[in-house]
């Protein structure tokens, strides 16, 4: 898209990606404008939004563009907290960051910028390389995607921190954020434990001999490294199966329950195709997990080889063609 002149609203979360990216589009020619998406936080649990709005605010003023604050903390509780809490509670693994970029960086803030006249908007997620963040962009509608501009989707960081110190932007040395916002300082494991509350279980291997105890089978996830109190065998220790009836784990030395070797078939639901499905070469169900090769029938994946890895319910399936975001849905039972 030839930016010049065009009215161009970036998402500023106070971090030098999006920084770097409102810099390139204004050097551009484009009629930026900067918005600080604030989301919902939890009463008395700590959370740095207000200094990332303190450094978005520094950002804009160092570009000398407008600077707006978009209040999205009713589509974040809905479409993130309350979701992230649903699946927990119905033993499924969630992705809140697929949910939060629909419903607030891709919905609620591209209503906000369309209803202000901006031609397009623009964020600092990469598209691909090492911190490809393509995986949680399955869920956005291709025409929003269509209208929106990622900047620095390309480059590597190295070469966006560079950028950073050449446009002497505020943000230049600051580290990258880690995770969720409205967790702040404080665990996911914490966060679950003050809504579902201490409920101590078994956890058993495959042949249901207790390996330990643990703290609730709501506080764990398919697949996730854990650890337990009065252990009686050494681990490591994965999640392969809940009884939420139960409240018992099952755990396994690897990621992958001894009958589901061979397996090459991920089912899934809720798809949104970006491309049509028969597009579809490669597919990615973790984050940083490995793209398998394989094509879609209906509402399943086949992979031409063995998963490697056990694909938990809830979490995304996102397809690729080659190396272009298809689409993607969530995996199912």
């Amino acid at each position: 898209m030839d930016v010049r002149g065009k009215k161009i609203f970036v998402g500023l979360s106070g971090g030098v990606d999006s920084a770097v990216s409102a810099a390139l589009l204004q050097q551009s020619g484009a009629q930026v404008t900067g918005v600080f998406i604030k989301g919902w936080y939890p009463p008395g649990m700590p959370c740095t939004w207000a200094e990332e709005r303190r450094d978005a605010m520094r950002v804009a003023a160092r570009l000398k563009i407008p600077f707006y604050t978009l209040d999205a903390s009713a589509e974040y509780k809905k479409g993130v907290i309350d979701y992230l809490i649903a699946e927990y509670r119905a033993g499924r693994t969630p992705n809140p960051d697929v949910m939060c970029n629909r419903d607030v960086k891709f919905g609620a803030f591209y209503r906000y910028a369309k209803a202000q006249g901006a031609d397009a908007i623009a964020t600092g997620h990469y598209r691909s390389g090492e911190k490809d963040q393509s995986y949680f962009l399955w869920a956005v509608k291709g025409e929003v995607l269509q209208e929106t501009i990622f900047p620095v989707g390309d480059f590597d960081k190295s070469k966006v921190r560079m950028l950073a110190e050449d446009f002497d932007l505020p943000v230049a040395d600051k580290k990258d954020s880690q995770g969720i916002c409205f967790l702040g300082a404080i665990s996911v494991e914490e966060f679950l434990k003050s809504e579902f509350g201490v409920v101590p279980g078994k956890a058993v291997d495959e042949q249901g001999h207790v390996v330990g105890e643990h703290d609730g089978v709501l506080l764990s996830t398919i697949g996730q490294r854990v650890s337990f109190r009065n252990m009686t065998k050494t681990g490591p220790w994965f999640v392969l199966a809940k009884d939420i009836v139960r409240n018992e784990l099952t755990v396994g030395k690897t990621r992958l329950p001894q009958q589901t070797k061979n397996n090459r078939d991920i089912r899934f639901s809720d798809p949104n195709w970006i491309e049509k499905s028969e597009q579809v070469t490669d597919a990615q169900y973790r984050y940083r997990g490995p793209r398998l090769k394989g094509h879609v029938e209906g509402d399943h994946f086949v992979s031409e080889e063995p998963i490697p890895e056990i694909s938990s319910p809830g979490q995304s399936i996102v397809f690729y063609k080659n190396d272009e975001l298809v689409g993607g849905g969530i995996i199912a039972l």
